[in-house]
């Protein structure tokens, strides 16, 4: 892969959303005003709101897209096979996921009912935005130095809706407030690749934008 240049993003930064809703000024407090949200229809078929997770103060913060099956049953980001992917590809990098906080841009389990299985939806743009307040408010709270956005729909709901994934992957991002942060592919689209070459080399493409978080700590 061709090695990153610094970006800035100062014109389509993410736009803050007004929370419609009233929480204290803690993390906890937010999570529980989540598990509330009736912001969008998702949480009538979910099995629950699956908020974020990691210390109040984490230097890296880990965005995806949406819970899925596991996750929606377990309460937990990023539990399934996707987030094995991840925490294999940031164990291989000698990094710690206990020392992250990560989330997803939307909090409820979006999928449709094949037989007795739920297979996975995408959620749709008026269900990010319906989530961005639960978002914005994780961001303001934990104040890390590094958002790390896995997939598009991730990386448009911090960065702004002109965000090219394929095109700006791997490359460092300026936010408002002094960080930082850069996107790369959902590990789920890794697990999706036709054969196991493709995998592989998928794969590897995955770690290589990670180690920007080795490099971050030197």
């Amino acid at each position: 892969m061709a090695k990153r240049k610094p970006a800035n993003t100062e014109s389509r930064v993410r736009t803050t959303v007004k929370a419609p809703m009233t929480t204290g000024n803690s993390l906890a407090a937010l999570r529980s005003a989540a598990k509330g949200c009736r912001n969008c229809e998702l949480w009538k078929d979910a099995t629950q709101t699956v908020f974020g997770e990691g210390p109040a103060r984490a230097r890296v913060l880990v965005v995806g897209e949406q819970p899925g099956n596991e996750e929606d049953l377990q309460g937990r980001p990023f539990v399934g096979s996707a987030g094995k992917l991840f925490d294999k590809a940031i164990a291989e990098l000698g990094l710690d996921r206990s020392a992250m906080y990560v989330t997803n841009a939307v909090k409820h389990f979006r999928f449709e009912m094949r037989g007795k299985f739920r297979l996975h939806r995408s959620p749709a743009s008026a269900h990010v935005r319906a989530c961005h307040a639960w978002l914005e408010g994780e961001l303001s709270r934990i104040k890390p130095d590094i958002v790390v956005c896995l997939g598009a729909i991730a990386a448009k709901a911090v960065f702004g809706s002109g965000f090219g994934l394929m095109r700006e992957r791997g490359t460092w991002q300026e936010l408002p407030g002094g960080a930082r942060g850069f996107a790369t592919v959902h590990p789920s689209w890794v697990l999706r690749q036709r054969d196991s070459a493709g995998r592989e080399q998928a794969y590897r493409d995955f770690v290589a934008d990670l180690e920007l978080l080795v490099e971050s700590r030197s």
